[in-house]
């Protein structure tokens, strides 16, 4: 039998998913990290009537149309006041494309990418498929990113370090100043900051920064998608932003391994970025009532966490047996493990799902709390 390449085999299918195999059928799904709501339907229509025309038929440019990719420039400017050229995106298929491109076209067999442990579980996967060596950045106690945790851990052979805010799976957000050093770490050491904003729209009493609005130089890489701010994460649309020499050097990749994003995709994420924007509002609104009831009752569990800022998850910190025993009792959590070895001790609740099941699920890890300790 012909083996396998190294790069492969340092890898292996998520532990997240290895989470749901072992569930019942009829468990509280708290472990997935998809909104459930609708896509908008002004999205879902601009794809149904790109079909119909036939405008959806063939191969878009690599980098996406033209209208997509000035709407996605449009959308940096309405949200963060950035000014970016159009020319300067690529719609990928998801933001794990995104992230894909951005490794491969960055970073050279045995160099160092530096990763938030625990963190998105990609970020590791990646790294190693692209020939690189993770590099886990333990967390500050909050579950937030310190820049000096970073910067003490650059060496001559960092290619990159990930920044991931609202990060999954800790529902932080950086503050202004993280995100202002994150920026000049970037320009003053010469290496990549590889900025994953894909929640940026689901923020809760904060405001969300990007590095790209900091950085004097071109070490910026932002990955975004319509995935979670318009509930498309079927749709597999996202996005690249960076100068034009990385944005050349990326779409090199992207053209054999994508040729380009799906087209009936890019008609509906234009719709989502440029029509009303009610419902990512409406979304953030729900987000943060269950992560209001979540924190209350993982706080009655007698559970600690600290509250998330954004996207929709929370981090407890919870005691041996725990993810088994909720598991067990019909409710789906993901180890902390599963996103990292500091993951260890503590379990990743997403609140993407309907009150009703989310306050039932919440006494029974309260239960299972009680039966561990």
């Amino acid at each position: 039998m012909v083996g396998f390449s190294d790069s492969v085999e340092q890898i292996s299918i998520s532990g997240i998913r290895e989470v749901f195999e072992a569930a019942g059928a009829d468990a509280i799904n708290l472990g997935l990290g998809q909104p459930d709501f609708p896509t908008p339907e002004h999205a879902r229509q601009a794809a149904v009537d790109a079909i119909e025309s036939g405008e959806a038929d063939g191969y878009t440019s690599n980098k996406g149309t033209a209208a997509l990719r000035e709407a996605i420039a449009h959308k940096h400017e309405r949200d963060e006041g950035l000014s970016v050229d159009p020319e300067h995106v690529i719609a990928t298929a998801g933001g794990s494309e995104a992230l894909h491109l951005a490794l491969e076209a960055h970073v050279d067999h045995g160099q160092e990418v530096l990763i938030p442990d625990p963190g998105f579980v990609s970020y590791d996967a990646l790294t190693k498929l692209a020939g690189g060596e993770p590099v886990p950045v333990p967390l500050r106690e909050d579950l937030t990113l310190d820049p000096a945790a970073v910067e003490e851990r650059l060496t001559d052979d960092t290619a990159a370090f990930v920044v991931n805010s609202p990060a999954n799976p800790t529902g932080t957000v950086a503050s202004e100043s993280d995100v202002r050093a994150f920026a000049r770490i970037a320009d003053e050491h010469d290496v990549l900051c590889l900025s994953d904003e894909v929640y940026e729209r689901i923020v809760f009493d904060v405001e969300h920064y990007s590095p790209l609005a900091y950085a004097d130089s071109d070490n910026v890489v932002v990955v975004n998608a319509c995935s979670k701010s318009y509930s498309m994460t079927g749709w597999r649309l996202g996005w690249v932003t960076a100068s034009e020499e990385r944005i050349e050097r990326m779409l090199r990749v992207h053209q054999y391994v994508q040729a380009c994003a799906s087209a009936p995709a890019q008609y509906a994420a234009e719709a989502a970025l440029t029509g009303p924007q009610e419902p990512v509002a409406e979304m953030c609104a729900a987000f943060e009532r269950r992560r209001d009831l979540v924190v209350d009752g993982l706080e009655d569990a007698g559970l600690d966490c600290p509250t998330p800022a954004g996207a929709f998850y929370a981090m407890p910190a919870v005691p041996e047996g725990f993810v088994d025993e909720v598991i067990d009792r019909g409710v789906i959590v993901v180890p902390g493990e599963a996103f990292g070895d500091n993951g260890a001790g503590h379990a990743r609740i997403s609140y993407a799902t309907n009150e009703s099941d989310l306050r039932e699920a919440l006494d029974i890890v309260a239960d299972a709390a009680a039966a561990v300790r």
